[in-house]
């Protein structure tokens, strides 16, 4: 596999960008090895710029559920393109894609357009303290909510009442409110309540946890939380950045028929194009300015190209449920690889998989929550990881993170991945 292109402008990016990528993981570092450069994408395949294609199961992180530059979202944009690339001023699919977000997921009275999981993410929590009138959240030890300074914050020598901050540049008061409990344990999450008696404003939780592998909610995790929070007068937020659209176009909220005070979602809203949004019931996301007192801004918000995409994107997901059946099946036969693959090869791998997310960890143990995700082998991933990189598969370049199934992979590229899966 000839990469010399990617490697020339990998060391050229070194030089004016901090460590050559715009976003951490995009370096290859867990893996021991250079990222590659991509110039082109199509379907369910990317191309680098030495011209090497490879199957894709990144999707850009998710977005690409529909596959890579599909004909009607690209020629939806193109049209948008030449109205103009943005306003700073409201306009009609603004509304539109607030239209069908609130009608996929009645959990979302109102909406508000960002440009970012991030963002979404930090103005939920600004919006549920303004509601509440109260300045503690709770947070999940291995769920990522994005980069806000609030919630770049783990646990403490396993205390779940100790916040330090898990980036430099971050002061230890902008972690003070926030607590960690620990992922499908109720007992963490109870005695964080008990302690902090009307004073938790919320609790934000992946549903299906994404951003430590994949891991799945035990059953009645996520109604506990429903019920918790209601009892403590706390606001249930789902962030479902990566599972809204995802797991169903009514997200892991009606795919496990519990449905929070605030969502936030990203990615797959956006088709493609910078987009995410916060919502939730009236009352709450009237605190939010010009109504209410709790301010946030944006001037790219809602702009009418990345709406565009995402409008296009949502139509052809509601238009076509049996998409999300041929994705599942797809996953599941890719999971059903990975499992039989560690049985012929006597490797320890559990893998997790719902929907059209999956995760093959390197251990032999349940995979439920982090220190359980974190028991994997990461040398055996990074080693796999290149076996198939080198045989025209693109997966994750980092253990800790999901495979993504799309519209676009046919049954040639699951059988073919299957294939090389087993060697």
């Amino acid at each position: 596999m000839n990469i010399k292109e990617s490697e020339e402008l990998f060391n050229l990016s070194q030089q004016v960008i901090p460590g050559g990528v715009n976003s951490p993981v995009r370096a290859f570092r867990a893996v021991g090895r250079n990222p590659l450069f991509i110039k082109r994408a199509q379907g369910s395949h990317i191309t680098d710029e030495d011209d090497n294609t490879y199957i894709d199961y990144v999707g850009s992180w998710g977005p690409a559920i529909l596959g890579h530059a599909h004909p009607q979202v690209i020629e939806s944009v193109q049209r948008a393109c030449r109205d103009g690339l943005t306003f700073g001023a409201p306009t009609r699919k603004e509304y539109l894609l607030a239209e069908m977000i609130c009608e996929a997921m009645p959990s979302i009275e109102k909406v508000r357009l960002v440009n970012s999981g991030t963002e979404a993410v930090m103005s939920a929590i600004r919006t549920a303290r303004g509601y509440t009138g109260r300045e503690y959240i709770i947070k999940f030890k291995g769920n990522y909510h994005g980069h806000s300074d609030g919630l770049l914050v783990k646990a403490g020598s396993g205390a779940l009442t100790t916040t330090v901050p898990d980036s430099g540049g971050v002061p230890a008061d902008y972690s003070r409110n926030t607590l960690i409990a620990l992922y499908n344990d109720r007992e963490s999450v109870h005695a964080l309540m008990e302690q902090y008696k009307d004073k938790v404003a919320a609790v934000i939780v992946e549903p299906v946890a994404a951003n430590m592998g994949v891991v799945l909610p035990e059953e009645g995790f996520l109604k506990f939380l429903r019920d918790i929070t209601q009892e403590y007068g706390s606001l249930l937020i789902f962030d479902e950045v990566i599972t809204g659209f995802r797991l169903g176009y009514g997200g892991a909220q009606e795919w496990y028929g519990v449905f929070p005070d605030m969502t936030t979602l990203g990615k797959i809203i956006g088709g493609g194009m910078p987009l995410a949004a916060y919502g939730g019931r009236k009352e709450i996301m009237d605190q939010v300015s010009p109504v209410g007192p709790v301010y946030q801004a944006g001037t790219l918000s809602g702009n009418p190209v990345a709406t565009t995409a995402g409008i296009e994107t949502l139509k052809l997901l509601k238009a076509h449920p049996e998409y999300y059946t041929q994705m599942e099946q797809h996953a599941a036969r890719l999971a059903e690889a990975f499992r039989k693959f560690g049985r012929r090869k006597h490797e320890k791998i559990y893998v997790n998989q719902i929907a059209s997310l999956l995760c093959a960890f390197y251990t032999d143990r349940e995979v439920v929550d982090y220190d359980t995700a974190v028991s994997s082998d990461v040398k055996e991933y990074a080693e796999h990881f290149g076996y198939l990189l080198e045989h025209g598969i693109y997966t994750a370049p980092a253990q800790f993170e999901a495979m993504f199934v799309s519209v676009a992979h046919t049954e040639e590229d699951i059988q073919k991945t299957c294939n090389i899966i087993l060697g």
